[in-house]
């Protein structure tokens, strides 16, 4: 499975905090809190822990007595970016090669484990990370634990697995994107926002150097990076910190160390000056759409304060029903079905602020791109108000309170944390510098980054034929 690093404020929306015993806040009282009340969120509460095997493994525990469950994930700091010239599509490659199995687990075993005693799996790649994850009942951690640490280090490969998988890649890649207009043009997209960076190669992976991987290519990823000083190990659920280290010990401590991979030294993402355009026209395009990108820093990249600004004012901009995007575009102008705005904080170098709208019948492209970028001009030009910063960081820091409920999506927040240069205490401390942006920051950081080094794509129908003009007698 393919991701991509999700902007912080979105994954608060969809679950950010679970709130141990002693929170201060409910969902039912989360509406009169003050913005100072939200600062004292602790996310995923106060009993947290982490620790480091003697292999270099890093252990996080974050405690849920709610449900007698478990989320169980392992992610590994290597993605796509991390690949060599040439081999791009080989950490989701490795990724899907990881089911195969060992010699004491053939394939389909640890699937067909989960499956019986009613958990769920899945796995994920994105430019920086790649992660595996087992969701079970809390008598049953030790099983999966013992499965992963397993393939962590026993993983056994063959040319008879290889090519069947391979092209079971291609056919993915063929679905998702190669029949998709929207799917190549996001491709063209990032590779024109992103020139000189990894972060412009697909996930997935070029078509071309897909087929040309081979078991020695997964092999040496496999030695590289998947070893347990690469690694992080997150159990989120009803467990306490002592037994999960018990079983981290008597599990992944028996995996040894088999390479130091080094510092995750990339080409500089470069911000490219001017404005570049792309296009994309075809007959499979029903409802024509355009999206502007800015380069921009991530919260690992960024000056104290930028990232924490970057967050608000794509939320001010873009974020809902209430954006300035929505309200001038959607409901005022009546001119687009939908408008928005994001901004992708979580990533290891440089990131993306995203800008999109899709206009209502009737609605030309160009005009809607000229209201579009009035908007962010208007912002520019005169900042933003109190009462909106205010508003938007509310809405931000309350839903940390109103989704408390999806401990997968807690662990990944963490997760995707530490996989691109952040620290659990920079997660749980995330509420109080949201708090703290004001608007002379918000404004700033439009003036900024939101200037002239955008990269826009047009996603439209494929041109009407002209009709044929008729005979002269």
């Amino acid at each position: 499975m393919i991701g991509r690093s999700t902007p912080f404020k979105a994954l608060a929306l969809s679950l950010l905090l679970f709130t141990s015993p002693t929170a201060v806040f409910s969902a039912d009282n989360a509406g009169k809190a003050s913005i100072e009340d939200f600062s004292n969120i602790r996310i995923g509460g106060k009993n947290i822990s982490q620790s480091t095997l003697d292999n270099g493994l890093q252990v996080i525990v974050i405690p849920d007595r709610r449900a007698p469950i478990v989320t169980h994930m392992i992610w590994y700091k290597v993605g796509a970016a991390d690949e060599q010239p040439g081999k791009s599509g080989l950490a989701h490659f490795l990724e899907h090669l990881m089911f195969k199995g060992t010699s004491t687990a053939p394939e389909g075993i640890f699937s067909k484990k989960v499956a019986e005693v009613g958990g769920q799996e899945n796995a994920f790649t994105s430019q920086d990370y790649t992660a595996y994850y087992q969701q079970v009942a809390k008598e049953h951690l030790k099983m999966v634990m013992g499965f992963e640490a397993d393939r962590m280090s026993n993983l056994i490969l063959t040319e008879k697995q290889i090519i069947p998988e391979r092209d079971v890649v291609l056919e993915e890649r063929s679905q998702r994107v190669d029949r998709s207009p929207a799917a190549r043009l996001s491709e063209t997209f990032d590779q024109v926002l992103f020139p000189n960076s990894p972060y412009g190669i697909p996930v997935i992976g070029w078509k071309n150097e897909i087929s040309a991987l081979n078991k020695d290519d997964a092999i040496a990823f496999y030695d590289k990076y998947y070893t347990p000083n690469n690694a992080i190990l997150i159990v989120a659920g009803d467990v306490d910190e002592k037994d999960v280290l018990a079983l981290a010990n008597e599990t992944y401590g028996k995996v040894e160390q088999r390479a130091e991979p080094g510092s995750r030294d990339r080409p500089q993402v470069q911000v490219v000056p001017g404005n570049r355009e792309v296009t994309l026209q075809s007959d499979q395009v029903a409802q024509p759409s355009l999206q502007h990108g800015w380069i921009v820093p991530s919260s690992t990249t960024s000056a104290p304060g930028e990232s924490e600004a970057l967050e608000v004012l794509s939320d001010i901009m873009g974020g809902g029903a209430n954006s300035r995007l929505y309200k001038d575009l959607v409901v005022e102008g009546q001119i687009a079905t939908s408008a928005g705005a994001w901004y992708q904080s979580t990533a290891l170098d440089a990131t993306r602020f995203i800008l999109y709208a899709s206009p209502k019948d009737g609605t030309s492209l160009a005009d809607l791109e000229q209201k579009a970028l009035a908007v962010i001009n208007g912002i520019i030009e005169n900042g933003v108000t109190a009462e909106e910063v205010e508003r938007s960081k509310r809405s931000m820091l309350a839903s940390a309170i109103y989704a408390q409920d999806k401990q997968d999506v807690l662990a990944r927040i963490f997760g995707t944390a530490l996989t691109t240069g952040g620290s659990v205490d920079e997660v749980q401390s995330w509420p109080a510098r949201i708090a703290k942006v004001t608007p002379e920051q918000v404004h700033s950081v439009a003036q900024k980054y939101l200037q002239e080094t955008s990269v826009a794509s047009y996603l439209k129908p494929a041109a009407k034929p002209e009709p044929a003009a008729e005979k002269q007698d």
